[in-house]
């Protein structure tokens, strides 16, 4: 069975076609700059070198067609025509609280998650965008799936999502903590269960998910209890260009002071903050690293609050769950960066970890494994994430 992984933003459509018979990736790639100058196509198919193509795309449906073109045609084809494929999965970020498992596409699902799109205003539009190109080149015949980020965070209880403002908040605009990343933080905590060898109904796991965007969810009994990103991806620690959790009264006092509008703030916020704001020299914890290797102050207190706040929501994470058995670091900085993992697991001895720094230089770039000592308490793992395998795996159990 050939799956069609799809994850659609506003200018720009990135995919992979999977063989689920062995969940090989056949072909994979994107299309940058839709509806710009400058577009082009670059991938690669089995595994092979990449390529890139330039082309026209002034829109997405176009885009899908410089995909059917790259599958289907020249030398880098990996099928002869697309009825091989059986379905496509689309990434989601938000399925609001009524869209909270996978779905197929049907037109009262396009509706909703229309309804929607103000609750994720950078995400959900390009997402439909996506879907409805998609469904113009791929036809309403073939099955498609939407798999959304929110819908592992679905099991929270109340009292994690319930933002304390007045209630009639929640009723009117469904105001509320949603999460994200929820498909990594998905694969991630059954992997785990994998490799402790143990069900996941029967473990207390948490998961973090570090990159340019990072999240830390808190998973008991493979149920989602908790997760830092509130109702948008802008909450919880600190990150590439996002503040995390700042006290509202310090954003309501630069708004005054600077005379920001609400569009400025935002901006300011999501694009302007983070290790970004706090280093003044780049989003890149790589570059970060090296900055402060050469004794870079403020490049140095980025890490060093990045590595403090993952630690304290870990600690408050044990707390909600009474215990923990597993920690995941997963993402481009949790897969890779060995001494943020170090700067972390150190300080967790509390809980029962003992940290092991052999193995943790050997975890990088790809390498699964355990960073924890054989008769540590509390199992601490390095799994690298596939949110395109989740989503053809969900699809292909769908259709």
């Amino acid at each position: 069975m050939y799956i069609l992984v799809i994850n659609a933003g506003s200018s720009s459509l990135k995919y992979q076609l999977i063989d689920m018979t062995t969940e090989a990736v056949l072909a994979k790639g994107g299309c940058e700059r839709i509806g710009l100058d400058g577009s082009k196509l670059e991938g690669s198919a089995n595994g092979g070198e990449k390529f890139s193509v330039q082309a026209a795309m002034p829109n997405h449906t176009e885009a899908f067609l410089q995909v059917k073109k790259a599958l289907t045609e020249g030398e880098n084809k990996v099928i002869d025509d697309l009825a091989e494929i059986q379905a496509v999965g689309h990434r989601v970020v938000q399925g609001g609280p009524n869209l909270q498992q996978s779905v197929r596409v049907a037109p009262e699902i396009l509706a909703e998650l229309e309804r929607i799109s103000d609750l994720a205003p950078l995400h959900n539009p390009a997402h439909i965008q996506g879907i409805r190109a998609c469904l113009a080149v791929f036809g309403s015949e073939l099955p498609q799936v939407l798999v959304f980020d929110t819908a592992f965070h679905s099991t929270m209880p109340p009292e994690a999502y319930i933002f304390p403002l007045p209630y009639e908040y929640y009723e009117k605009y469904q105001l509320r903590r949603y999460g994200f990343h929820g498909t990594s933080h998905k694969f991630v905590s059954q992997r785990c269960a994998e490799v402790v060898g143990k069900a996941l109904g029967d473990l207390k796991v948490i998961t973090c998910h570090l990159g340019n965007g990072s999240s830390i969810t808190a998973v008991k009994h493979g149920r989602v209890i908790d997760t830092s990103m509130g109702l948008t991806p802008l909450d919880g620690l600190l990150m590439g260009t996002r503040c995390g959790a700042v006290d509202p009264s310090a954003i309501l006092y630069l708004m005054r002071k600077e005379g920001w509008s609400a569009e400025e703030t935002n901006d300011i916020l999501n694009k302007k903050s983070g290790a970004l704001g706090v280093s003044g020299i780049s989003s890149d914890d790589r570059d970060l690293k090296a900055a402060a290797a050469e004794g870079n102050v403020r490049a140095a207190l980025a890490r060093k609050i990045q590595r403090y706040q993952v630690r304290k929501i870990i600690g408050s994470y044990a707390a909600a769950m009474d215990g923990v058995d597993a920690i995941v670091f997963t993402g481009g900085i949790g897969e890779n960066t060995v001494d943020l993992r170090a700067g972390i697991c150190e300080n967790l001895s509390y809980l029962g970890v003992i940290f092991d720094p052999a193995a943790n230089e050997r975890c990088v770039r790809g390498k699964e494994g355990a960073i924890s000592a054989p008769d540590s308490r509390v199992r601490v793992l390095v799994l690298p994430t596939n949110e395109e395998l989740l989503i053809a795996r969900e699809t292909k159990e769908l259709v």
